[in-house]
C-alpha cells in the first residue's frame, strides 16, 4: 500500500456504468483510490502494468479476454497481487474457477457498498474475502471433495522449514502479512519472502490455494 495505508485499485468490467458505479462506491472511502479502469482482460494487463495497483476488481464475463483468464495471468505474474472477482451470479463453477485462478476473493456485484469497501480493504491487507452466500458454497464444495492427503502432498508439506510451516498455518487462518509480522516478530519483507517460498514449495499460485492445501494436509498431519 501507499502512504497512510491508501489502497490503490484498478476496476475491470466491460460495462462502463458498472465501472462508474464501483468508482462512486469506493470513492466514499478516503483510503481507497481508483487509479485505472479497463474494459476486458487484455486492456487490464496494460492498465495494471502502468499503475501497479495494490489490488484489482475483476469482472468474470467480458469479451476478448474473460476475468478468470486475466486473473490467472496476473497472479502468475505477481502472486502478491490481490484480485477480487466480481459477478452477478454465484454459480458453483465460477466460484471454483475463480479460486483456482488465484483470486483472493469472490463477491457479487450487488453487494452492499459497505461490504464492498470492507472486502477491498481486507483483500489488500492479505486476507481472503468471500461473500456470505459464496462462503456457504465453498464449505459445501469442500465437504463434497474431501479426501485424505496423498503421500506426495505430505512430502510437499514436509519440505517446509519450521518457520515456513508457521507462516503457512497463519496464511491458512487468513492472517495478513502484517498479522504474521506481529505474531512471529518478523519484518514485513521477511514475511513476504517466507510467503513466497511457501507458495513455491507447495506448487500453488495464491494464498487461497495454499490455505486450502494446508487445511486438508497440514492440519491432518499436525493432529497426529
Amino acid at each position: 500500500m501507499t502512504g497512510d495505508d491508501e489502497v490503490t485499485l484498478v476496476v475491470v468490467d466491460d460495462d462502463p456504468q458498472i465501472r462508474a458505479g464501483l468508482r462512486l462506491v469506493l470513492g466514499t472511502d478516503r483510503g481507497i483510490r481508483v487509479v485505472g479502469e479497463a474494459s476486458d482482460g487484455f486492456d487490464a494487463e496494460a492498465v495494471i502494468a502502468r499503475h501497479s495497483p495494490d489490488m484489482v476488481l475483476m469482472d468474470i464475463r467480458m469479451p476478448r479476454c474473460d476475468g478468470l483468464t486475466a486473473t490467472a495471468r496476473e497472479v502468475a505474474a505477481d502472486p502478491s497481487r490481490a484480485i477480487i472477482v466480481l459477478t452477478t451470479f454465484d454459480a458453483d463453477e465460477d466460484v471454483v474457477r475463480a479460486l483456482r485462478a488465484g483470486a483472493r476473493g469472490f463477491l457479487l456485484k450487488d453487494a452492499p457498498p459497505a461490504e464492498l469497501v470492507a472486502a477491498v480493504r481486507a483483500a489488500a491487507a492479505g486476507r481472503s474475502v468471500l461473500a456470505p452466500g459464496v462462503l456457504d458454497q465453498v464449505i459445501r464444495l469442500a465437504a463434497d471433495h474431501t479426501r485424505l492427503p496423498t503421500d506426495a502432498e505430505r512430502r510437499v508439506l514436509s519440505s517446509l522449514t519450521p518457520r515456513e510451516r508457521e507462516v503457512a498455518a497463519a496464511v491458512a487462518r487468513g492472517a495478513s502479512n502484517a498479522d504474521i509480522s506481529a505474531e512471529l516478530y518478523l519484518s514485513l519483507p521477511t514475511v513476504k519472502t517466507h510467503v513466497g517460498r511457501v507458495l513455491a514449495k507447495l506448487g500453488v499460485e495464491s494464498r487461497t490455494q495454499a490455505a486450502a492445501l494446508w487445511a486438508r494436509v497440514g492440519a491432518v498431519d499436525q493432529s497426529r
